[in-house]
């Protein structure tokens, strides 16, 4: 006798490819082999201290021990809301407008679930983090891809986003600054694409995970800051993951109109109920408290970004341009594509991140898995020192094909 089958709609979802390298490089690693690993998008440092220490005074105080409201107690989403006053220029959210969630991942699942209808469309430029198209398919939604180019920053124009709209358009998904580019849009950026934004009548989700980790003289600004006009069809999604090294304790949000939060918190009233609680103790202290050990770790991020910028734009056949944000930099490897190696064709970024694994011992991740063949990305989560040896196996490695 046959099992019964599995539902249908897994045909249409792609498995992680971070999670494929990842697994490999711990295979070989198993094997006894040296890897480096820059292919897993979170910080390297330990969460701050007196994050820590309120969960533990959470726990000594009773506070962790039962289910929570579904959307998160009324502290954190107090603090949520104050928190993004302070950094969207005053713009308020109340807290029935925020629904706490199991990581940032887990509020965009929510949303799909919450938004997208059985052939909506859901334009998402490229390069883009793996999930967003992944959401769409398991909502019965199609992903539109919109492309990008390197040479004018990684993002979407106006002319672009204008074409890619249709009367089936239900969202649009915006993430800055990106991973898995780095790629961030400026004032001017968000102003020109508000512009077409208000010909239509779609949602815009933007994901602001990274939002605090931007370098140089960039401006950070949120679209609901730069057009507040549109708030009613702006939903941010934000969390304490990469900002404050917390991506274990598993907490994010979205933040939109109250009707929508409240379809966001019906659906996780079903799946998850409540994030864990100790880790929402976590989040009030992070949120309220001091921002040395933020700058502290921002700075790290911005000298490491500066190193393996400069380092492997001097490898041959790696072309990257300096991010404005996140910790990844995102190189074209169009130059090594055709190269040989062992007598056998590098035909693709798949095979070029293969390649390196298995003659360098150093684990990317292929541009493919983002929408865009050709290029490879680097984490720079991790010391300048892990940096410079992955880049010298990476052009050592290169240095030997033909």
């Amino acid at each position: 006798m046959t099992a019964p089958s599995l539902a249908s709609r897994l045909e249409n979802i792609k498995p992680s490819a971070t999670v494929a390298i990842t697994d490999r490089a711990r295979a070989l690693r198993e094997e006894g082999r040296d890897i480096l690993s820059y292919s897993v998008g979170e910080p390297d440092f330990g969460t701050p201290k007196h994050i820590e220490e309120a969960i533990l005074r959470a726990i000594a105080e009773g506070k962790t021990s039962h289910y929570t409201a579904a959307r998160g107690i009324a502290e954190v989403r107090k603090a949520i809301a104050e928190d993004s006053a302070r950094r969207r220029g005053g713009i308020v959210y109340e807290p029935n407008e925020i629904v706490v969630s199991v990581g940032a991942k887990h509020a965009l699942f929510n949303l799909a679930l919450a938004l997208y209808d059985e052939g909506d469309e859901i334009l998402v430029p490229a390069p883009y983090w793996v999930s967003y198209p992944e959401h769409a398919a398991l909502a019965g939604a199609k992903a539109v891809i919109i492309e990008t180019k390197q040479e004018e920053g990684f993002r979407v124009s106006p002319e672009a986003l204008r074409a890619a709209v249709t009367p089936k358009t239900k969202a649009l998904v915006i993430c800055s600054p990106s991973n898995p580019t780095g790629a961030a849009y400026a004032p001017e950026h968000l102003r020109a694409l508000a512009e077409v934004i208000r010909e239509g009548n779609y949602w815009v989700i933007c994901d602001e995970i990274y939002g605090q980790l931007v370098y140089g003289d960039f401006e950070q600004r949120s679209l609901v800051e730069i057009a507040p006009d549109l708030k009613d069809r702006i939903i941010i999604v934000d969390g304490v993951s990469k900002t404050y090294a917390m991506t274990g304790w598993r907490i994010g949000w979205m933040l939109g109109p109250a009707h929508v939060a409240a379809a966001c918190d019906k659906i996780q009233g079903q799946a998850t109920t409540n994030p864990t609680a100790a880790a929402q103790w976590g989040t009030i202290a992070a949120l309220n408290g001091p921002r040395e050990p933020l700058e502290e770790m921002r700075r790290a991020f911005e000298e490491r970004r500066s190193v393996i910028i400069e380092e492997m734009n001097r490898i041959p056949g790696f072309v990257c341009r300096m991010p404005e944000g996140a910790f990844y930099a995102f190189a074209s490897v169009e130059g090594l594509i055709g190269k040989r190696a062992h007598g056998k064709v590098l035909e693709d970024d798949l095979a070029i991140c293969n390649y390196l694994l298995e003659e360098g011992g150093v684990a990317l991740v292929p541009g493919t898995a983002f929408g865009a063949p050709g290029f490879i990305r680097m984490s720079y989560a991790t010391s300048v020192e892990n940096i410079r040896e992955g880049l010298r196996r990476i052009a050592e490695a290169v240095a030997k094909l033909d």
